[in-house]
């Protein structure tokens, strides 16, 4: 059975493939616990932040043009099934972001998860690259609470996974419109801050 068929067996077959190019390449750094982790951070971040990209770029321009358009199709095809599976995989995508970049920092030799989130300002001079990764740290956890405590919840309603009045689901689509453009805003300076920590921030 060829493993592009399924969403699965693409994953699993890039995983292998992965696997394969270490072995390969002799690459035994690449099996240090801390590169595994950083390695998974970055496959949840693109897809998290991906989706956030494609909600705010693509999903919520098309509806609005679907609506619209008195003689299109509309945008129910979306809502009922696109939306549904985009989310699931966005607010887990978060999560799983967030979960392995913690444990980066728990784990790392060079990062301390405490200076971290004090943005490098314990004692004595400021921690440049603990401040600019914190930047990042906090701006990535302001995120997962938009996803988890703002969006999610209202687009449960927007959905019809959870009983609304008319009012309640225009509300709940402005407050989920505005927390996924704020992430959307803050998804910039998080990226450049958590690269800038290892390549050097532009600053």
């Amino acid at each position: 059975m060829n493993p592009l068929n399924t969403v699965a067996g693409t994953i699993i077959g890039g995983i292998v493939l992965a696997i394969v190019l270490v072995f390969a390449t002799s690459g035994n750094h690449l099996v240090d616990p801390s590169s595994l982790i950083i390695w998974l951070h970055v496959l949840a971040g693109v897809t998290w932040i991906g989706l956030l990209y494609y909600f705010n770029f693509v999903q919520v321009p098309a509806l609005a043009a679907a609506a619209s358009d008195d003689g299109g199709p509309g945008g129910a095809g979306i809502t009922k099934y696109v939306a549904p599976r985009a989310l699931w995989w966005f607010r887990w995508g978060a999560a799983f972001t967030w979960l392995t970049g913690a444990a980066y920092l728990m784990h790392s030799p060079t990062y301390d998860i405490v200076e971290v989130f004090r943005l490098g300002m314990g004692a004595g001079a400021v921690n440049q690259s603990a401040l600019t990764i914190g930047i990042g740290a906090w701006l990535g956890t302001i995120m997962l609470f938009n996803v988890w405590v703002i969006i999610w919840p209202n687009q449960k309603k927007v959905l019809g996974i959870v009983k609304a009045s008319a009012d309640e689901i225009a509300k709940a689509k402005r407050m989920a419109f505005l927390a996924s453009r704020s992430n959307t805003l803050m998804s910039i300076p998080m990226v450049m801050s958590m690269v800038g920590a290892h390549h050097g921030f532009i600053m």
